[in-house]
């Protein structure tokens, strides 16, 4: 794992915008082909492995905190129990999810989180990011790859919907007005879906009915909306004026309601619960005393809901690197340290994706602050 200097593409905005990547310079730099990073096919291999491996560790947790209601360790409201409940029995299909990692290409990866239930950087890690490899790197090294299936798969996925749970539905996508990413991510989503052969529209979550009558959610005209991709939290979604109409409906969601289980940070007291010593895992507990007596002392503090770092803490060494934000008022969990990579000067953080049940592919991103923030860039990647 090497981090390369390379010459941008000259056209490289335009190529973007043509990917419907609109977004690619939000904050000033954001998409950054200055550099890349090359990657050789056995720690591909290594990574494309713990995914898997780490996917199916946090479907067995949900099994867990669902047999043994461990619902109120998440601060997951009491009147949504049985809903998660009834949507995890069920197996409510899911399409997509994003591991954060530590990895430096010689140690195992390490699980920092798990993004599944909104996860954004999915355009550009996607078809941005495989534009980028066919103009700047294959003419040059026509030898090397991406890890990144991630549109055929979405496709697949969507697809095998279509096909089974979601058949003759219409498929409405969502997410807040005036967000460039979340636009961008939401809209490109819609578009594997109905290349997967899905009817769709797009209607802003403030735009979203509640029809008394006949007991369902509808759109600005009126019509009945029975199926809803969304790019919206289920943390804000049980706690809003609408909320618990979701349990009188018969709407079937994107990402299901059982997400709200992985989506959490307390996932990660379970899973080291669940698989002490496990290679790929960090220590985690709900207790900070409990942490700090099996560890060293350096630790993290994470809300149990927290977005893009927010109101992250690091205790490092006697040093304190914090993330303000919002978050917090749930409560908060405590995972022991790790180092996050350092190249050419920038901490390193690789989100690697679920696509349905399978690993997708891979995208980095840089900061010059440990914690992965929105603001951090996005940097492509290839294997040799």
């Amino acid at each position: 794992m090497e981090r390369e200097t390379i010459t941008p593409r000259a056209d490289w905005q335009q190529q973007c915008e043509n990917a419907g990547f609109i977004y690619h310079s939000m904050d000033g730099v954001y998409w950054d082909e200055r550099c890349c990073y090359r990657f050789t096919a056995e720690q591909i291999d290594e990574l494309e492995a713990a995914t898997a491996d780490l996917h199916q560790l946090c479907l067995k947790a949900v099994e867990h905190i669902v047999a043994e209601r461990r619902f109120d360790a998440l601060k997951i409201p009491a009147a949504y129990h049985e809903y998660v409940t009834r949507s995890w029995q069920a197996r409510e299909p899911s399409v997509f999810g994003r591991f954060d990692f530590a990895y430096d290409g010689k140690s195992p990866p390490k699980m920092l989180e798990y993004n599944a239930d909104t996860p954004t950087a999915l355009l550009e890690g996607s078809v941005a990011q495989w534009n980028w490899l066919e103009q700047a790197i294959l003419p040059q090294r026509p030898e090397a790859d991406q890890f990144n299936s991630l549109h055929e798969k979405l496709i697949e996925r969507w697809r095998a919907l279509r096909e089974t749970s979601f058949r003759d539905r219409f498929l409405y996508f969502t997410c807040v007005k005036d967000n460039d990413e979340d636009f961008g991510n939401i809209g490109y989503l819609r578009d594997t879906a109905q290349q997967a052969g899905f009817g769709t529209a797009l209607i802003f979550i403030d735009d979203i009915g509640w029809a008394n009558d006949t007991n369902c959610f509808v759109d600005q005209a009126g019509q009945r909306m029975d199926a809803l991709a969304k790019l919206y939290p289920w943390e804000w979604m049980v706690r809003e004026e609408f909320g618990l109409k979701l349990k009188e409906s018969d709407i079937k969601l994107i990402e299901p309601p059982w997400k709200m289980l992985l989506s959490n940070k307390g996932l990660l007291p379970i899973l080291w619960e669940l698989n002490p010593g496990h290679p790929n895992l960090l220590p985690a507990a709900f207790d900070r005393g409990r942490l700090v007596g099996q560890d060293a002392g350096d630790y993290v503090q994470k809300p149990l809901y927290s977005r893009e770092g927010a109101n992250v803490t690091i205790y490092r060494g006697g040093e304190v690197i914090r993330e303000e934000g919002t978050y917090g008022e749930e409560g908060f969990i405590y995972q022991a340290y790790t180092p996050i990579p350092q190249f050419g000067g920038s901490f390193t953080t690789i989100g690697s994706w679920v696509i349905g049940e399978e690993p997708a592919g891979i995208g980095i991103r840089e900061d010059e602050s440990p914690i992965t923030k929105n603001t951090s860039r996005f940097v492509p990647h290839y294997f040799v």
